[in-house]
C-alpha cells in the first residue's frame, strides 16, 4: 500500500560464464541520471507537458483493488495509485505527509493525531473525511473480512473522528510499529459501502471498480489483459502524466518483445536482460536502465505441516546442500548477494553474524543420515520407512530467475539423494489454489520489506491463517515473545535484541532456506522525466514523472491494446 509491497515475484532462463557478470560503471544509477540529464531538455516540466500514457509492464492480474484486502504486488500498484495514504515516503525513504498534513504522538506514545487535508474528494466528487478513516477501521478488525494485514488494527483500543479534518488512534498498548503500521491507510468510502455487509466487501463491485481518493482515477479493468487508469485532475498530488496502463504479460521475453516494439514504457529486467541483450545503441537511445540492492529477499520456504519438513535436521541439510552463491551467478548472473535472514540487509535491525550455512554437501548428507534418511539400497536416492525423499517445489510463472535457482536447487540436492520437482503455476492460481490454501511441499517466493523490521505478521503462529502470511505454519513460542516484546518498545537497541535473537532462532530453524537478495533493475523509456533514483527505488514520486509535450508518444483517449 502506498508503496509498499508486501509480495515480490522476481523470475529467465540464461547460461553465461560468471565472467560475464562484470559490468562497466554506466549501468549504476549515478551515472545512467547524468547522461539522462545531458540527453533531456534543459527546464522543468510546465502544464502543457501534461499528457500522454504510460504503459506498465506486469507478470500477474491483480486480485482486487481495496487496500489492505491483498498481499498481491499487482493489486498493491494499482490501489497504492487509486487510494491515497495518510503517509508516504521521499526517496530516501523517510515518512513524509499525504492526506494527513502532520501528526503529533503523545507523549506515552499510544496515541496518535492525524491533522488531515481539507480539499480531498472521492472520485465520484463526495468529500473524504475522518469518517472514511474511521469506517476503514472497523472493517479491518470485523472477524468476516479478511485480510492479512489485521494485525496492526487488531493493536488499537480506540479510534476517534471529532471532526472531518482530525483522526485519531490510541493503541491499547506502546506500537513501535504503529505510524508505519497506519500509514498506507487512507479510508474507504463510507457513502458507498456502509450498507455492505463485511461478509460481503471482498465481493463488491468497487473491489473491481473502485472509487478512490488518490491522484489516479480507476477506468477498466479487463482481467488477465489490462487495467486502465487516468489522472486524478486537480488532486493535490496530480500526475503530470495523463493515462496508466499496467498490461498483464506473464512472460519476461515477452515482455521484453514489447518494450522494444514501443508497445510498454517500464519493466523489470531479468539479469540476462541487463547485462546483454540491452547493451546496445538502440537501447542507450531509447531507454534508461537502474540498478538498486532491492528491499527485500528471495527463498525457499517449507510446508511445516508436510512430515518430511519437521525435523530441523532436514531443513538444515538441504540448506548446506543448497550452493547460494552458483544461484547468484548462475541464476542473477551475480546481480545480487547471498541471503542470511529475514530482515534488510544493513538496516539497524540487520544481524550479520547469524548461523550461515556455506555449500557444504557432505554435512548436508550427515545431517540427513542422522534424521533417518539414508540410501539403503544403493540407488543413490535417499529413503525412510521404504519411501524416498522427494518433494515438490512451486514458483510462480513469469519469474524465470526463480525458476533457474530453483533448476540450480533441483541439481544441487540431485547430488545428495533427494529428488525435487519443479511446477510453475500462473501467478492468480498460484496465490488463491497453492498459497491460500497451503497446497505445496516447499515454495520459491520473496518478501518485500517495509520501512519497520518488525515481522510479526510473517512470523508470528498466530498468522498462519488462509490469507495470512505465515503459510509455512512456522510456531516457535521463544520467536512468538520475541516479536511481541520487539513492537512494544521504543528503544532501537532493546528492538535490536529482540531482532537480533529472532535471526538466531531463525537461522537454527531454517524454515525457509534464505536464498538471495537480488538486484532491482528496472528500465524506463528515456523520453519520461522526473526520475530521482534513491533509496526508496525509482516508483516514490510516480505523480512527478512527465514527459515533453513535443516528446508525447500516445493520445489519451488511445485504445491500449494489448
Amino acid at each position: 500500500m502506498a508503496r509498499f509491497t508486501a509480495l515480490l515475484v522476481l523470475l529467465s532462463a540464461m547460461s553465461l560464464a560468471v565472467g560475464a557478470c562484470e559490468k562497466k560503471k554506466e549501468n549504476t544509477p549515478k551515472p545512467q541520471t547524468a547522461a539522462r540529464a545531458e540527453a533531456s531538455v534543459d527546464r522543468g516540466p510546465t502544464p502543457d507537458d501534461f499528457g500522454d500514457v504510460y504503459i506498465e509492464g506486469s507478470i500477474g492480474d491483480a486480485s482486487n483493488l481495496f487496500p489492505y484486502l491483498s498481499g498481491d504486488s499487482t493489486s498493491s500498484e494499482i490501489s497504492s495509485k487509486v487510494f491515497s495514504s495518510l503517509i508516504t515516503v521521499d526517496k530516501d525513504q523517510n515518512l513524509v505527509p499525504d492526506l494527513a498534513r502532520s501528526w503529533d504522538i503523545s507523549e506515552d506514545q499510544r496515541t496518535i493525531t492525524f491533522h488531515l487535508r481539507d480539499d480531498v474528494k472521492w472520485h465520484d466528487g463526495k468529500p473524504w473525511s475522518s469518517a472514511d478513516l474511521k469506517y476503514q477501521h472497523e472493517m479491518m478488525i470485523h472477524p468476516d473480512v479478511p485480510s492479512a494485514y489485521k494485525d496492526t488494527f487488531f493493536q488499537i483500543e480506540s479510534v476517534q473522528a471529532p471532526d472531518p479534518h482530525t483522526f485519531i488512534v490510541t493503541f491499547a498498548e506502546p506500537y513501535s510499529p504503529g505510524l508505519t503500521g497506519l500509514s498506507g491507510m487512507g479510508g474507504l468510502p463510507r457513502h458507498l459501502l456502509k450498507k455492505t455487509k463485511p461478509v460481503d466487501l471482498i465481493k463488491s463491485p468497487l473491489a473491481r471498480k473502485p472509487v478512490g481518493n488518490g491522484p489516479w482515477k480507476f477506468v477498466s479493468w479487463d482481467t488477465q489483459q489490462s487495467i486502465i487508469l487516468e489522472a486524478n485532475v486537480g488532486h493535490y498530488n496530480q500526475p503530470m502524466i495523463s493515462r496508466y496502463v499496467m498490461r498483464m504479460i506473464p512472460d519476461s521475453a515477452v515482455q521484453f518483445l514489447e518494450l522494444k516494439a514501443g508497445k510498454i514504457d517500464n519493466m523489470g529486467l531479468k539479469p540476462l536482460q541487463y547485462l546483454k541483450q540491452t547493451d546496445t545503441s538502440f537501447f542507450r537511445d531509447k531507454f534508461v536502465k537502474y540498478k538498486y540492492l532491492g528491499q527485500g529477499y528471495t527463498y525457499m520456504g517449507y510446508n511445516l505441516n508436510r512430515p518430511m519438513f519437521v525435523d530441523k535436521r532436514v531443513r538444515q541439510a538441504l540448506t548446506y546442500a543448497i550452493n547460494k552463491e552458483e544461484i547468484v551467478d548462475a541464476a542473477l548472473l551475480g546481480l545480487g548477494k547471498p541471503a542470511t535472514g529475514p530482515i534488510k540487509y544493513g538496516t539497524w535491525a540487520y544481524k550479520d553474524d547469524v548461523k550461515r550455512y556455506p555449500y557444504n554437501p557432505a554435512m548436508a548428507k550427515k545431517l540427513m543420515d542422522e534424521a533417518g534418511w539414508k540410501d539403503t539400497n544403493g540407488d543413490g536416492v535417499l529413503d525412510k520407512d521404504g519411501k524416498p525423499f522427494e518433494f515438490e517445489i512451486i514458483t510462480n510463472q513469469g519469474n524465470d530467475v526463480r525458476k533457474n535457482a530453483a533448476q540450480v536447487i533441483q541439481q544441487n540436492l540431485k547430488r545428495i539423494g533427494v529428488t525435487a520437482k519443479l511446477r510453475v503455476i500462473e501467478w492468480s492460481a498460484f496465490i488463491n489454489n497453492f498459497i491460500n490454501k497451503r497446497d505445496f511441499d516447499a515454495v520459491i517466493l520473496g518478501w518485500g520489506l517495509g520501512l519497520d523490521p518488525d515481522p510479526y505478521s510473517i512470523w508470528h503462529s498466530s498468522k498462519t491463517g488462509e490469507h495470512e502470511f505465515n503459510f509455512v505454519s512456522f510456531a516457535n513460542l521463544e520467536v512468538d515473545e520475541l516479536l511481541e516484546k520487539g513492537r512494544r518498545i521504543f528503544d532501537k537497541e532493546k528492538r535490536k535484541e529482540y531482532y537480533g535473537r529472532f535471526q538466531d532462532i531463525l537461522a537454527e530453524e531454517q524454515p525457509y532456506t534464505f536464498l538471495y537478495v537480488p538486484e532491482a533493475l528496472p528500465v524506463v523509456a528515456k523520453r519520461i522525466r522526473g526520475i530521482v533514483p534513491g533509496a526508496a527505488g525509482i516508483g516514490y514520486n510516480f505523480e512527478k514523472w512527465w514527459v515533453p509535450k513535443e516528446e508525447h508518444l500516445r493520445n489519451h483517449q488511445a485504445t491500449i491494446t494489448p
